[in-house]
């Protein structure tokens, strides 16, 4: 589908990497701010110990991005450029397919979301310029043709005007159903985007990676061979969106948290999150089995499950009967 592409995307990527290796530093590090691992550290942050609100706007933004994102590399299934070409330098490395960028689509959806929440122009002009140069950042380091970040901005874009526009009504709606029913909704949204990753990765089922694209990957430099064909990242983030918002329901019903406080309680509060975040994520990480068969899918959606829900439910519960936070209702 995007053939055609590919081509002048290479003259383009050799054209930015001939400016020189002196941009890999400051490329990597506005690459990092697009990434999921940088999003998942500032979600609990955010949740914890600034703005519970706007901590779960952006922890609900960045799993339905992520989902999205996975569905679409999985269906579209396109090379890396140094996958491609070997001419290409590998100044960062990835396993997963390429197209859309999720750098790209993150920086669009996440920054958006924070611009769009403080209400200042400053703010709007800072995630698009954010958004700009993590997908130039994406094009430099060898790992995204330029079709790659337009169409991770058009996800990106598309999915934050359609949460800006329904979070008020769903809202309301969710209000009105009790907690088990919104258990419920929070577990069928979860098997929406674990059946669309599932489909998805149902027509790769004949599918051959070509060998070449290996050969090329570690030819240009890249620490690892590509390894795309998975499910991990649909039950990583369909895990997590359960647990995360069925944790809010249970949190809600019980008063809800509030993020305000003392210096002190917040770094506290934060401190605890993390060991716990620590413990489920690495812990169970090195006790449960990995693999591509169902016995590990299984137990990485309960892992992520587990998370999801420490993020929004356990942790805070903690928080409040140690006398760290307040609830929403008093």
């Amino acid at each position: 589908m995007f053939d055609i592409f590919l081509e002048p995307g290479i003259t383009l990527i050799l054209f930015l990497q001939s400016w020189g290796e002196w941009l890999q530093i400051p490329m990597q590090f506005f690459s990092f701010l697009g990434n999921e691992e940088f999003f998942l550290f500032a979600l609990p942050v955010l949740y914890w110990s600034v703005d519970a609100a706007l901590g779960l706007r952006v922890g609900l933004i960045l799993l339905l991005s992520t989902g999205l994102n996975d569905f679409f590399k999985l269906a579209f299934h396109g090379a890396r450029p140094y996958w491609f070409n070997p001419q290409v330098r590998a100044y960062s490395s990835e396993t997963s397919f390429g197209v859309p960028s999720g750098h790209a689509q993150n920086a669009a959806s996440l920054w958006g979301m924070l611009a769009w929440y403080t209400q200042k122009r400053w703010a709007w002009a800072g995630a698009l310029g954010l958004a700009l140069l993590i997908g130039f950042s994406r094009m430099y380091l060898g790992v995204h043709f330029p079709h790659d970040v337009f169409f991770g901005w058009l996800l990106g874009y598309t999915l934050l005007w359609a949460l800006l526009r329904l979070w008020e009504p769903v809202s309301a709606l969710l209000r009105q159903k009790s907690m088990p029913q919104q258990m419920g909704l929070a577990f069928l949204l979860s098997v929406l985007v674990l059946i669309g990753g599932i489909l998805a990765f149902g027509t790769l089922r004949d599918w051959q990676l070509p060998a070449i694209w290996s050969e090329n990957a570690l030819a240009a430099g890249a620490e690892a061979a590509p390894n795309p064909v998975t499910l991990n990242t649909t039950l990583t983030t369909s895990g997590t969106l359960f647990g995360l918002l069925a944790g809010l329901a249970w949190m809600n019903q019980r008063g809800g948290y509030r993020a305000d406080g003392t210096l002190v309680q917040r770094g506290l509060r934060l401190l605890l999150g993390l060991v716990g975040i620590l413990l489920l994520w690495y812990g169970l990480g090195a006790v449960f089995p990995r693999g591509e068969e169902i016995i590990p899918y299984a137990l990485r959606y309960l892992r992520y499950s587990l998370l999801g829900g420490w993020i929004s439910a356990g942790a805070p519960w903690l928080f409040l009967r140690i006398n760290l936070a307040h609830r929403q209702i008093a």
